[in-house]
């Protein structure tokens, strides 16, 4: 039996692995370590073979009185538990990273991120994540897997942020620009899928799950619509509007081309069990 530490008690990814992995408790053992306050140092990480670390601050636009705080949690920390794990003995450290290490680039820009796109993060937010990873791989040996994982935008049942703004959108709105624009995305329990199969395999190095479709923006919302009985028109009436506007930020976010090239989410075995359409459903769906 596989047993999994989830660094970062009541996370949206960290608990939604945890239920995930409760189907395959015969193999698996998780816990949830609350790292709020102090306390975890002294808790025993040498009876888990694998620290899933998932504490974070999350924001696109932190104000500057909270540089310190981030890189605090979002550096500091991360490292702390990952030097914590090693000397405890623990087998493999699995860091939530994202793919904002990568910058937004050029406003208007169609973004591809390849194996050669260098890491130029927008703000301190992304720059905590990329000084994490950093950090972290100093502590990497034979002894100590390191993975790292930069995904795209996640969703899933009871997900916030851009999906969920979204998914209430697409409910009341009785039209919506049709962009043929394309984003990668990654529906929870396929990242869940993936970390499960980490973990089996005893994977390390970096790596980009994501869902096996990329997806239009105007897709997603008329999926969302469809599946809550909302009547919804796409409309081209807008489009010469919109890339105007594409120059700001927030309207190149929601119709701008954002994509990880495929090559680099590539695994040896299978992790996405949910299609579009399936996990939109899965997502949406309360019964």
């Amino acid at each position: 039996m596989k047993r999994i530490l989830i660094t970062g008690k009541g996370s949206y990814i960290g608990t939604c692995f945890k239920e995930y992995m409760s189907q395959y408790s015969n193999d698996y053992y998780t816990e949830e370590l609350d790292m709020l306050d102090s306390s975890w140092k002294e808790f025993d990480f040498g009876a888990f073979d694998v620290v899933f670390h998932v504490a974070g601050l999350a924001h696109s636009t932190p104000s500057e009185d909270q540089r310190e705080l981030y890189y605090k949690v979002n550096t500091d920390l991360v490292y702390e538990v990952a030097e914590k794990a090693k000397k405890s003995g623990v087998k493999q450290f699995i860091f939530m990273s994202s793919i904002i290490v990568y910058g937004s680039g050029e406003v208007g820009e169609n973004r591809i991120i390849t194996s050669d796109t260098p890491l130029t993060p927008d703000n301190f937010y992304g720059d905590s994540k990329k000084q994490a990873e950093i950090k972290i791989n100093t502590l990497r040996d034979d002894s100590f897997l390191v993975l790292t994982l930069r995904p795209p935008m996640i969703y899933g049942k009871h997900s916030k942020g851009n999906y969920e703004r979204l998914s209430k959108l697409a409910k009341i709105t009785p039209f919506f620009p049709k962009i043929s624009n394309r984003r990668s995305m990654l529906f929870i329990d396929n990242l869940s899928e993936f970390v499960r199969l980490a973990v089996d395999d005893e994977f390390f190095g970096v790596f980009h799950p994501q869902n096996e479709e990329y997806v239009s923006t105007s897709k997603l919302v008329q999926e969302i619509a469809s599946l809550n009985n909302h009547k919804i028109r796409l409309i081209s009436f807008f489009n010469p509007i919109i890339v105007l506007l594409k120059k700001q930020s927030s309207i190149n976010k929601l119709f701008g081309n954002f994509v990880i090239d495929k090559s680099l989410s590539l695994y040896s075995k299978p992790y996405c069990k949910s299609g579009f359409k399936q996990s939109i459903k899965k997502t949406e769906v309360t019964s």
